[in-house]
Formats: structure tokens, C-alpha cells, sequence
């Protein structure tokens, strides 16, 4: 298993290698092979170097940040609530964020105040589902998937007034916000620093998460803090949600779609499945916000759209194709 565990992390970084390199070349300039590896090599027209070193790298590492770090929220996600539907956004953390983000696009104040208002915003989220789930006897995974659906919906009541009542100025660029769009990440740093943490922090869990995809019950006999795993597995899933929204808005069905195809192939194992999560989901990112801003050029499509388009018919395919395994893995 780890032999084969070994291959599917090797092939998995290759295709973020090539995906790479696939943003790098695509564009409103295209750059052939010898032009694009002159401009690695630090040689070659400056305009070429601008556009590659300035613009095309920091935006698709912030696409593979962003994408790292939803597949790994809902790898961390599913196993928690032992729900094979369950993503990222299912806390209402999504919500949070867009609502503040909004309210600062309404006051004209993007741009710095953007992620600060939308990581604040998922906080509060976060905190709200938290209190309301726990009650007096502590929260479970169905009262905590309730708690955050209801609260995703007071969001979405919300975020449809502040539309509403938004200037026609600012509209376009907060729907594009709300479709997930990688125009408003300028620096890919804070991003991959946060993902990085996050499985560095994940990895020491997966044993017991292993454990724990087989039965609260199994987990406890065998001397696993139930409880304790189930805050830590909350809190760090919750906090990569709310730093890929405050990079890219809301990118859908990359943390639904990705550790289920992982599984499909035997990624079972925590151990690989975390950090195979994080190398798939930034490939799939990339790709997609390479489509995004080449498909229509040079307009460009909000990288959300391009994955619900891919995602809808990926996920109903998978499920198709193995249904019984796909739940019976975190049931």
C-alpha cells in the first residue's frame, strides 16, 4: 500500500508540475517551449518575464493554494461528519465570508480590506455554528450539519438584500467574487503558508481519522478522544475553508469532488489521502482557472464557473461508477 501510496504522490506532483507549466505558457500572450523555458532561465524579452514572473506565476499558485487548501477542508470535512456530501462550504463559512466581503465592496473599500473583511467574516461564522451546535450535551456531526445549513441559509438571505441594494458599479465584480474568482488574489504567499500549516497540522490526525471513518463507537474503545479530534478536525477544516474563500470567493465542488476521486482509486488512507488531496486539488485549480481566463479571451470566466462545469458531470460519473464504495468509505 504505502509502495503504491509512494507512485500516486509522485505522479500527483508531476501533474501540478505540468499544470504549472501549462498557466505559465497559456494566455493572452502565448509562449512556446524554448521562449517559456528562456524566461525560466531568467533570460529572453522582458515583457515575456513581467507577464510570467509578475502575473501568471503569483495567480496560479494562488490557485493551487486555493485548491490545496478546499480539498483538504473537505477531506477533513467528510470524515468528520461521516457525510459523503459534505465540502467546505457546508458550515455556512462560505457565507460568512461572501457577506463581508460584500458589505466592503457596497463601501467602495477592495482591494486591502477584501480578504481582511472576508476572513473576518468566516470567523464569525465559524463561531456561530459552533455556539449554536453545541447546546447543553456537546454537538454531533448531525447537529452540526443542521446548525451549519441553517445558517448558510440566513447567509444566503443576506447576501440576495445586499445584491438587492448594491450600486449597478459594483455589481459585476461582487457577483464574480460570489462565482470564485482568482483576479482578487495578488499574493499566493499567505495562502500557501496557511495550506502548508494546515497539513503539517492534519497529518499527526489521520491515524485516528482513519479510525474514525470506521465509527465513533470503534474509535472510542480503542482509546481515541472522540471529542477532542472531532474540535481540532472542526476548527482546522473551518480555518482552511475561510482562507481559501479569502483568496478566491467561493470555488465549488473542488473539496467534494477531489477526495472522492482519490478514494475511488484507493487512497483510503489518511496518510495519502490528505496530502494527495492538497496535490490533486491545486492541479485541478490550476487547470481550471487556466480555462477560465483563456476559453472567452480575452474576456474572462469567474474560475467557479469552470468548476461546477466540470464538477457536476465529474461527481454524477463517480457516483455512477461506485457508489457503494464511495459511501461505504466514511460511513
Amino acid at each position: 500500500m504505502m509502495r503504491n501510496a509512494g507512485w500516486l504522490l509522485a505522479v500527483l506532483s508531476l501533474t501540478v508540475i505540468a499544470s504549472l507549466l501549462l498557466a505559465l505558457a497559456s494566455g493572452s500572450v502565448e509562449l512556446k517551449a524554448q521562449e517559456l523555458w528562456a524566461i525560466i532561465a531568467r533570460q529572453g524579452e522582458s515583457l515575456h518575464q513581467t507577464v510570467v514572473w509578475e502575473i501568471r506565476l503569483p495567480r496560479a499558485l494562488s490557485a493551487f493554494a486555493t485548491g490545496g487548501l478546499l480539498a483538504l477542508g473537505g477531506a477533513l470535512m467528510q470524515v468528520l461528519l461521516r457525510n459523503p456530501l459534505a465540502d467546505p462550504y457546508i458550515l455556512g463559512v462560505s457565507g460568512g465570508a461572501s457577506a463581508a466581503a460584500l458589505v466592503v465592496m457596497m463601501l467602495g473599500l477592495a482591494g486591502f480590506w477584501l480578504p481582511i473583511a472576508a476572513f473576518a467574516g468566516a470567523l464569525l461564522s465559524l463561531l456561530l455554528v459552533f455556539g449554536l451546535a453545541h447546546g447543553r450535551g456537546g454537538w454531533t456531526p448531525t447537529r452540526l450539519l443542521l446548525t451549519g445549513v441553517v445558517v448558510a441559509a440566513g447567509w444566503g438571505a443576506l447576501i440576495s438584500l445586499l445584491l438587492a441594494i448594491s450600486p449597478q458599479g459594483a455589481l459585476r465584480g461582487m457577483l464574480f467574487w460570489l462565482m470564485g474568482d482568482l483576479g482578487y488574489a495578488h499574493s499566493p504567499w499567505l495562502g500557501l503558508g496557511v495550506l502548508a500549516l494546515g497539513l503539517a497540522a492534519s497529518l499527526p490526525l489521520a491515524r485516528d481519522l482513519n479510525v474514525l471513518a470506521r465509527g465513533e463507537m470503534l474509535a472510542g474503545s480503542l482509546g481515541i478522544a472522540v471529542g477532542r479530534l472531532r474540535y481540532q478536525v472542526f476548527f482546522l477544516a473551518s480555518l482552511l475553508t475561510a482562507a481559501a474563500v479569502t483568496l478566491a470567493g467561493s470555488v465549488g465542488f473542488v473539496g467534494l469532488v477531489v477526495p472522492h476521486m482519490l478514494r475511488l482509486v484507493g487512497a483510503h488512507d489518511h496518510r495519502v489521502l490528505l496530502p494527495a488531496s492538497v496535490l490533486l486539488g491545486g492541479t485541478l485549480l490550476i487547470v481550471a482557472d487556466t480555462g477560465a481566463r483563456t476559453v472567452i479571451a480575452p474576456a474572462q470566466l469567474p474560475v467557479g464557473v469552470i468548476t461546477a462545469l466540470l464538477g457536476v458531470p465529474l461527481f454524477l460519473f463517480l457516483l455512477n461508477r461506485g457508489s457503494e464504495r464511495l459511501l461505504a468509505t466514511i460511513r
